[in-house]
């Protein structure tokens, strides 16, 4: 990861001339928090490029120019634990320091809180959910489990529908990441033409290596003020691994 944290934007004092919603320090802060994260260098890379998309097209936009429209909703591939979730927190952040977003918080969700039992419940559940979004990142940790197959009377339709218009009418103020393993992933895009027109990025979340989920172990240690024992740092490593291997 060392290698790559140079490749991640840097902005100068100078800059605090540019856009009026641009904040430097907390842009700075949380660019530093992305790189500190244990591995995702692809990750980091995916990120990146978008930042500097979105700070072009600012720029553009302040000098007068044509830009492309901005579409920050994205599809995140990986298995659990692989570091999504806190990837997504971090985009609110940076996208509320670029001017983007106006609060940069995040919100989590799933289909319990999206899809109603009823006739009549689906769809103010998920207005209520984006509206505490609004401004903001909406997170939907597998993504695919609001589409059942097979049950005519299942709401999950429904929902992304009204997702889907949501994020039309108010595009300039929210990010939806949608997440999950990658085969059902596909399956779910592929349900709604609408979804595969809204989420147009990828990034996938490759599996941690041994070594990797060892500096994970280290540094959950040291955040609870625990040090594991030099003498088991070895045995440690081979139980990691063989986890790793075995999973």
């Amino acid at each position: 990861a060392g290698k790559f944290m140079p490749r991640l934007i840097k902005i100068e004092e100078d800059e605090k001339k540019l856009e009026g919603g641009f904040n430097p320090e907390a842009y700075q802060k949380v660019i530093t928090e992305l790189e500190n994260l244990i591995g995702l260098k692809s990750v980091k890379k995916e990120v990146n490029n978008l930042i500097s998309f979105t700070r072009l097209q600012i720029d553009r936009k302040n000098m007068g120019l044509k830009s492309e429209s901005i579409s920050n909703h994205l599809v995140f591939l990986g298995s659990p634990g692989t570091g999504k979730t806190e990837v997504a927190r971090l985009i609110g952040k940076v996208l509320n320091s670029l001017g983007i977003l106006k609060k940069g918080h995040f919100v989590e969700t799933d289909r319990t809180q999206l899809v109603g039992e009823h006739i009549g419940e689906t769809g103010p559940k998920t207005l209520a959910v984006c509206n505490k979004a609004l401004g903001g990142v909406l997170f939907i940790d597998e993504a695919y489990s609001l589409k059942v197959e097979g049950i005519s009377s299942d709401f999950g339709d429904e929902a992304i529908a009204a997702l889907l218009k949501f994020m039309e009418d108010n595009r300039d103020n929210i990010v939806v990441i949608v997440a999950g393993y990658h085969n059902e992933m596909q399956k779910f895009l592929d349900s709604n033409t609408g979804l595969r027109s809204r989420f147009n990025t990828t990034i996938n979340f490759e599996d941690y290596d041994s070594d990797e989920l060892f500096k994970i172990l280290q540094k959950m240690a040291s955040s609870r003020d625990y040090q594991i024992c030099p003498n088991s740092i070895e045995d440690v490593k081979k139980i990691i691994g063989s986890i790793s291997v075995n999973k």
